[in-house]
């Protein structure tokens, strides 16, 4: 999920993240099955399986965890057939969302789709509604503070590294700060950050807005953070991405 703050909402939401670690690991796997079934099981042939397989890494998916997955993908266990699907719809307060899919059903995901965001009080938009305001890019959330076992970084060195690799903007807040680059480029974006010794976060291609929309009250912020946390429980749903602006304050009281 990735709203205007994108280094705080990393930060604030590191928790809530750590505590559904397992169905993330769901996900990830999900993810490279369906990689490995589009185009086999060499990570170095197959550019979106490793793209996939960098993402679980960067989650730290357990190695073997990704070793079944690509052998199940890979026709070596059965498995079912996944399909990429984006869905466009708004929260409350008007915020744009794109809702990012992976499912073997389309039949069931749409529906659950459409209902959980009518119920939290969004709506479903048509395609192309709201594509238009995101950008596809890199995205990496680096902890300056270097975690268990990386190195300290201060503002001025990420800055050098990130352009250095490939970066086109860095943002830093307090501890976290975030690398937004090319799409194209993700794997040396991450590949060089890893080599400086940065500790990363988190690290993936995804969708960051051009513009943001204010939420105007903390009570309408509950229903907004609300309704994309239902929405990222459907085991379906791999990512969502909104394009709020919100008090930081707020923020960290919704995740605590």
């Amino acid at each position: 999920m990735a709203g205007h703050s994108h280094s705080a909402n990393i930060k604030h939401r590191k928790n809530a993240v750590d505590a559904k670690r397992a169905k993330i690991f769901s996900k990830l796997a999900r993810n490279v099955i369906s990689a490995a079934r589009q185009g086999g099981a060499d990570v170095e042939t197959n550019l979106k399986l490793k793209y996939a397989v960098e993402k679980a890494k960067a989650a730290n998916m357990p190695k073997d965890n990704i070793e079944r997955a690509i052998k199940k993908g890979s026709g070596e266990k059965g498995g079912a057939d996944f399909e990429e699907l984006i869905y466009e719809g708004y929260a409350p307060g008007g915020i744009a969302l794109l809702i990012c899919c992976l499912t073997d059903n389309r039949n069931r995901t749409a529906p659950d789709v459409k209902y959980t965001l009518e119920h939290g009080g969004g709506n479903l938009g048509s395609s192309g509604s709201v594509s238009f305001l995101f950008d596809f890019r890199s995205i990496l959330a680096v902890d300056m503070t270097g975690g268990e076992e990386g190195t300290p970084l201060d503002e001025e060195t990420l800055m050098d590294l990130a352009l250095e690799a490939g970066a086109e903007d860095v943002e830093v807040d307090g501890e976290v700060a975030m690398v937004l680059g090319p799409a194209v480029d993700f794997l040396a974006l991450k590949q060089g950050l890893e080599g400086a010794g940065a500790a990363l976060l988190s690290a993936e291609t995804g969708y960051i807005p051009q513009t943001s929309v204010a939420v105007q009250s903390k009570d309408e912020a509950a229903k907004v953070i609300k309704l994309i946390d239902e929405l990222e429980e459907n085991d379906d749903v791999q990512n969502v991405y909104a394009n709020y602006e919100m008090d930081d304050a707020w923020l960290e009281d919704l995740h605590s």
